[in-house]
């Protein structure tokens, strides 16, 4: 299948370009308004030459004919170039490759059912179960205009509709276009068909697409060259980090009433906010500058919950899950809370955004958000007053798992056995913690709170001593995944660790044995940090949480045992991911099965796995972050480095260019093995 994009408009067909599959189709508004697209010449499907992606929203299909009709083959070549936008536009055209005048048909079949995503999803045998899912509406009904040049196809509701204009007259056919052609030798015909999707009132102005694809290049690269560049080093490192900034733009959305700027979270089932994902991706990209993030911050502050919802687990205060809009959103829900972290991710990533601006007028603004999400990690996110965050979902519609790892069987013992709720995630009190912390510091320092800043510091100090004696496992010398309903240490091994030193709530003598387990033979590959290690009953190299590698959560992992000094095991795990990213053509998939590096000779490819995705784009720009220890020093208002020792030779050379704090532009540069920092070029 091949995907194109722009903003959370998409465009799923197969390798010549016909939607026919039953999860196929042209979506907006998370809705399908095309659902069949298929292309016939001389009465048959035409063979594949070539295809692939040119630009993110845009792809080409190239294609021969079978020998149908009295037609040799390869008689004529065919030629599809496709645009996704805020419609979508299909360029045909065909040529007469022989000497001889040719006849033939040309038929553009055409259907829309206005099936909602997720139901479709659902369908998609690699993330649902097509056995039990929901039967998918009929096609809608199709009219035709009298010029012979426009289709219309009408949900029965009245409320939804598609709109397919041709460059060209046809002959009505079915619920598509024909085209009878008589082609001299070398002769070129050419088609343009114009998809545009409305909802609510009719579309009656048809504006056509031409001058939206052509200025589409045009905001991309008006886009990446805003964004910093690394330029000279290690040529993989290079690779991955331009290759991110390519799947990154391609997941740029614009959401809430001013059009606020955020990645969504991975194409093609997820084009849409989702509030964890969203907050970890802003705090890995914060190196390209802070408007995303203040845009991710806006946009999740509009969409924070005021009152109590159980069925759609909302609570006063707490940060959105996921979005959705258009059918999806009367099916299911127009937005879901069901999520643990996203509250305290978005107050972690508040104060790291503040730290990379020291925007006062920022901070106020924020501060009465900030202030509800403290109030609904004490009041509701502690359900039992044990003085941690944990979770159980409202209704059974909703997830049974609400922390990062949230499929359904992710919580298990050391034995296998299953977690019962209230599950209190261990990674999620680190990001307590580190939201307390963070929210202290602004508290003290701009909204002049002096009670609340030590009262948020004595929490957070609190927290770290109780966390600590609830969740160490003293005879097995790490942290638990989680504490289960009857405050029982759910003993497997995992990567959550990593995000425990991200977050600095780990006492002093216990980072070293956690460092030591996240290298250990059972969590690491080679390539990266698995979910669950080797020797857990639960373990399964291909289990979505349970024995994956997550890119964003090993450099997460790298990016903590870095800020507690352990650089050297920081810079192989950052090394070992960059050139996993070679694998995969330099743009890292959302997750990769856990085999050790010395039982195959690359990593396997997941076959779920979401590309581009959000935060593992984000990862080599993180891990760019990580390796030269950039920090911003918001008291001097410049960026520094951490690193003190000599770096390998492998980071030589590297020169990060263009990168934008305080209003300035620094430049980042490896000389003779050590970081230096200047403003400007």
């Amino acid at each position: 299948m091949l995907t194109i994009l722009e903003g959370s408009n998409f465009c799923i067909s197969d390798e010549r370009g016909d939607i026919a599959a039953e999860t196929s189709g042209f979506f907006a508004h998370d809705t399908r308004f095309l659902s069949r697209l298929v292309l016939r010449v001389g009465g048959d499907a035409p063979l594949l030459l070539s295809s692939g992606r040119v630009e993110h929203f845009q792809a080409a299909f190239y294609l021969r004919n079978r020998p149908v009709n009295g037609m040799p083959k390869d008689s004529i070549s065919i030629a599809r170039e496709r645009f996704v936008g805020t419609g979508m536009q299909e360029r045909i055209a065909i040529r007469n490759e022989s000497p001889e005048p040719l006849e033939l048909d040309v038929v553009l079949e055409t259907e829309s059912d206005f099936a909602d995503i997720i139901s479709v999803k659902h369908h998609d045998f690699s993330l649902g179960d097509p056995g039990l899912a929901q039967h998918l509406p009929p096609s809608a009904p199709t009219t035709h205009d009298g010029a012979r040049r426009q289709v219309s196809i009408v949900d029965p509701r009245g409320d939804l509709g598609t709109q397919l204009v041709f460059s060209q007259p046809g002959q009505l056919e079915g619920n598509g276009m024909a085209f009878a052609l008589q082609l001299e030798p070398h002769e070129r015909w050419e088609l343009t068909v114009d998809v545009r999707p409305w909802v609510g009132e009719e579309l009656e102005i048809f504006e056509p697409l031409d001058d939206e694809r052509d200025s589409a290049s045009d905001v991309v690269a008006a886009w990446t060259l805003r964004v910093p560049r690394v330029r000279g080093g290690w040529e993989s490192l290079r690779r991955s980090f331009d290759r991110s900034i390519d799947d990154l733009a391609a997941l740029r959305m614009r959401t809430g009433e001013d059009r606020r700027p955020l990645f969504a979270a991975g194409m093609p089932w997820f084009m849409t906010v989702f509030g964890r994902d969203t907050a970890i991706t802003s705090l890995q990209t914060l190196l390209l500058g802070p408007e995303i993030a203040v845009g991710a911050l806006d946009a999740l502050t509009e969409l924070q919950a005021l009152e109590d919802d159980p069925t759609i687990d909302a609570e006063p205060g707490k940060i959105v899950h996921e979005v959705r809009e258009g059918r999806c959103a009367e099916t299911w829900f127009p937005r879901y809370y069901g999520s643990i972290d996203s509250t305290p991710l978005y107050l972690v990533l508040l104060a790291e955004t503040w730290r990379w601006t020291d925007d006062a007028s920022f901070a106020q603004r924020m501060r009465e958000p900030a202030l509800r999400a403290l109030e609904w990690i004490d009041r509701y996110g502690d359900r039992d007053g044990d003085g941690f965050v944990e979770y159980s979902r409202m209704v059974d519609s909703g997830l049974a798992n609400q922390s990062w790892k949230d499929s359904g069987d992710s919580q298990r013992f050391q034995d296998g056995a299953f977690a019962e709720p209230p599950i209190a995630a261990v990674e999620v009190q680190g990001y307590v913690y580190d939201a307390k912390r963070g929210l202290a510091e602004i508290a003290r320092e701009v909204w002049r709170d002096k009670a609340l800043a030590e009262r948020l510091e004595g929490e957070a100090d609190e927290l770290r001593t109780r966390f600590d004696e609830a969740f160490w496992i003293e005879d097995r010398g790490f942290f638990a995944l989680a504490l289960d309903g009857r405050k029982r240490k759910v003993d497997a091994r995992s990567s959550n660790m990593g995000h425990l030193l991200w977050s600095g709530i780990v006492l002093p003598e216990r980072v070293g044995p956690v460092a030591d387990h996240l290298l250990s033979e059972g969590l690491w590959t080679g390539w990266g940090i698995r979910t669950m290690a080797s020797d857990a009953a639960a373990f399964n190299p291909i289990s979505y949480h349970n024995g994956t590698v997550w890119p964003h959560d090993t450099a997460l992992a790298a990016w903590g045992l870095a800020r507690h000094g352990y650089t050297g095991e920081a810079r192989r795990i950052g090394r070992a991911l960059i050139e996993a990213a070679g694998h995969f053509d330099w743009s890292l998939p959302e997750v990769f099965a856990g085999y050790a590096r010395d039982e195959t000779p690359f990593p396997i490819a997941y076959p779920t796995a979401t590309r581009p995705q959000a935060w593992a784009a984000g990862a080599p720009i993180l891990l760019v972050r990580v390796l030269l220890g950039i920090e911003p020093d918001r008291e001097r208002h410049r960026l520094v480095s951490t690193v003190t020792d000599e770096l390998p030779s492998w980071l030589d050379g590297l020169r990060l260019e263009g990168v934008r704090a305080y209003g300035r532009t620094w430049t980042i540069a490896v000389e003779r093995s050590r970081v230096t920092i200047s403003e400007g070029v």
